[in-house]
């Protein structure tokens, strides 16, 4: 099997890895212990290093597919959800803020199947990119959630890290992001269809 033709290369591989790793990721979540928060930000954080990886790769070998099209925003959007789905009992993250986050996803979806069945393609902008990329940014440290010292053991507290306010300033960030990228998409989608 080549890994650089086909439907089944390897970015669409790796696309599907991260969808497959949402299960063993939302087991691991089941537990509050320190020792679940680390191996939960490992998982994540190696889904979300597939995510660059993907389409670094399927960019450089020329094996762009409609399948990676659809799929890839897709993994990204299943993991992220499930990982601030499963932080809101710990009280990690507040439910109205993923509650947002999933509204604006289900909402632009939405309104890119209706721009489609019309054959019409609203270009995302950049900011849904960046939201990815902070949402994806944030979710370690929440995972982490406690202090750690982060020099060789040296406990000192100037080497003193909150994990948790660490995630929680990336959060903020895409939280702004996904309601500016949102309301973006909104406007782009009135001025096609709102004559």
């Amino acid at each position: 099997m080549n890994l650089r033709t086909g439907v089944l290369n390897l970015p669409n591989i790796l696309t599907l890895a991260r969808v497959a790793a949402i299960p063993l990721l939302v087991v691991i979540m089941l537990s509050d212990s320190r020792e679940a928060g680390f191996w939960a930000a490992a998982l994540f954080g190696a889904a979300a290093a597939t995510d660059f990886i993907d389409g670094w790769l399927a960019r450089k070998w020329g094996v762009v597919t409609v399948l990676g099209k659809f799929l890839d925003p897709l993994a990204d959007k299943l993991i992220v959800m499930a990982a601030l789905i499963m932080l809101i009992p710990y009280g990690r993250v507040p439910a109205w803020a993923v509650f947002l986050l999933l509204a604006r996803e289900i909402i632009v979806t939405g309104l890119r199947s209706i721009a489609s069945s019309e054959g019409i393609v609203i270009d995302a902008s950049d900011l849904g990119k960046y939201k990815t990329i902070y949402q994806m940014a944030a979710i370690p440290g929440l995972l982490l959630h406690y202090d750690y010292y982060w020099f060789f053991g040296i406990k000192s507290e100037l080497l003193l890290v909150n994990m948790h306010n660490f995630g929680m300033f990336f959060f903020s960030i895409a939280l702004a992001l996904t309601l500016w990228s949102g309301f973006d998409y909104l406007y782009k989608f009135s001025r096609v269809f709102v004559r």
